[in-house]
């Protein structure tokens, strides 16, 4: 039977991911866009070759000087929140899961009679996750984390401190509860 949602789906993300890879500062070849796409500051945003970003995703620059880089083959399922301050990096094939948040700053929550969306970010430092690294679903990553290559978060993890490679996580807060084979 012929799936005509399933092709303009595929022609829609195609045509516009093709419009949008030269907002980027740089998007690799074959790297699908699917939207609705929010992207903050896109000229601050590196994207490799082969990589997914599902629909409804959101990519925060907060400054000239913020990184957002994505590698290779990376695959995002979508509501996939990335912001970064300072410099946030994922590594070649890492797969998220849905509704997924990654930043490398918190946002200061001090002063009583001000908003917090107003309040100056604090404890900006960089975060990493590495190659092959898979964060389930609604994992949340805090500032300053390194995911270790080939590194497991299970679904609804919290990860406030560095996670070895090759291990599995859970929690919240995340910890480490098998090493997977090298």
């Amino acid at each position: 039977m012929f799936d005509l949602y399933g092709l303009w789906r595929d022609l829609h993300s195609r045509a516009f991911s093709r419009a949008m890879a030269s907002s980027f500062l740089s998007c690799g070849e074959g790297t699908r866009l699917v939207p609705p796409l929010e992207v903050y500051g896109p000229k601050h945003v590196s994207l490799g070759r082969n990589v997914h970003v599902g629909p409804g995703s959101w990519f925060y620059t907060a400054n000239e000087y913020a990184r957002l880089e994505i590698g290779d083959g990376t695959r995002m399922s979508g509501l996939c929140v990335l912001s970064a301050a300072d410099r946030v990096t994922l590594g070649r094939d890492v797969l998220l899961g849905r509704n997924v948040y990654i930043a490398d700053h918190s946002h200061g929550v001090e002063l009583a009679d001000v908003p917090v969306y107003e309040q100056e970010l604090e404890r900006i430092e960089p975060v990493v996750i590495g190659d092959r690294a898979w964060l389930g679903q609604n994992v949340v990553i805090l500032p300053g984390v390194t995911v270790g290559a080939g590194a497991v978060v299970g679904a609804n993890s919290v990860v406030s401190v560095d996670v070895p490679p090759r291990t599995v996580v859970v929690g919240a807060p995340a910890r480490v509860v098998r090493e997977l084979p090298a």
